[in-house]
């Protein structure tokens, strides 16, 4: 169902023609959805009420969207409409569809209002599309009246109007009151003025910090290799495949590889980094916990 803005009025031309559908034909044509799956009446149920989402969607552009995408929206809203529509409840299929249509453009609207997600529970949608209504109303009864509101009051009076969290009205004030900015603008008017990205903190490690961890590395390192120099190569064995394989491997197949017995595998295991203790001691003048 995708539009471009030429194929947009011809699209709405249209459906501002299709036929109009009487109760008795718009509930046969639900019916035969429901119950048969019939494609045919799907179809003709929601070319018969394109009109309706048309209407509906022309209602958001103030909200800087496309009216080609809202249209879409409103479509999709429309036909989720029809796949849940329940012909027995004896309600018209405009009437339930009004809801789903208004829902599927109002997500719309609000996932692409901002690059950074305004909200998305019922609290936060009713402020999105109502807090200036409501707000403009407000001081214009206060004005009435020869009050002059101020921000706190204003914001407390919109949340008692609404039914909404305080906390909600100060979060969607903030989020209302000015568009997305790239970072790679400047902060001045300057040629060279700095970019706004580059008054963020770098998370990465600093290049001091990088230096001091190579080189703690490179002496573990060291160390690691001149202790396991002071085990025979059946310890090293042992060593390795407990402690430096991705995988460590179990005393008990190292047993049967070794001919010996679990618990013989696991004294040796033991007695091997005793020694591996008492010699990075000897080099390092500290206990080394890794081998822990």
């Amino acid at each position: 169902m995708a539009l471009d803005a030429n194929s947009d009025q011809s699209f709405s031309r249209k459906a501002m023609k299709a036929e109009l559908l009487d109760a008795e034909t718009e509930l046969a044509l639900a019916y035969a959805w429901r119950d048969h799956r019939d494609e045919a009446a799907l179809h003709r149920l929601i070319t018969a009420y394109m009109r309706l989402a048309i209407s509906m969607a022309s209602k958001f552009r103030r909200y800087g969207a496309p009216m080609n995408d809202l249209i879409q929206e409103a479509g999709l809203g429309l036909m989720k409409a029809a796949d849940k529509f329940d012909p027995d409840r004896g309600v018209r299929f405009s009437t339930y569809a009004v809801w789903w249509i208004k829902a599927s453009i109002q997500d719309y609207v609000m996932r692409n209002w901002s690059m950074v997600r305004t909200g998305s529970t019922s609290s936060q949608k009713s402020l999105f599309f109502n807090m200036k209504r409501v707000a403009a109303r407000i001081e214009r009864e206060a004005a009435a009246e020869g009050q002059k509101l101020d921000g706190h009051q204003l914001r407390h009076m919109i949340a008692s109007e609404i039914g909404v969290p305080l906390r909600d009205v100060e979060m969607m004030e903030g989020r209302l009151s000015g568009s997305d900015y790239s970072l790679n603008a400047t902060q001045s008017v300057e040629d060279e003025g700095r970019e706004w990205i580059d008054t963020l903190e770098d998370d990465n490690a600093q290049a001091s910090e990088i230096v001091e961890d190579d080189h703690d590395r490179a002496q573990l390192r060291d160390w690691l290799v001149a202790a396991m120099g002071s085990l025979n190569e059946r310890e090293r064995f042992i060593v390795r495949e407990r402690k430096l394989r991705d995988e460590a491997r179990t005393l008990e197949s190292l047993g049967t590889e070794l001919g010996l017995s679990k618990e013989r595998v696991r004294q040796l295991e033991a007695a091997a980094f005793t020694k591996m203790r008492k010699a990075l001691e000897a080099q390092s003048g500290e206990v080394q916990h890794f081998l822990a």
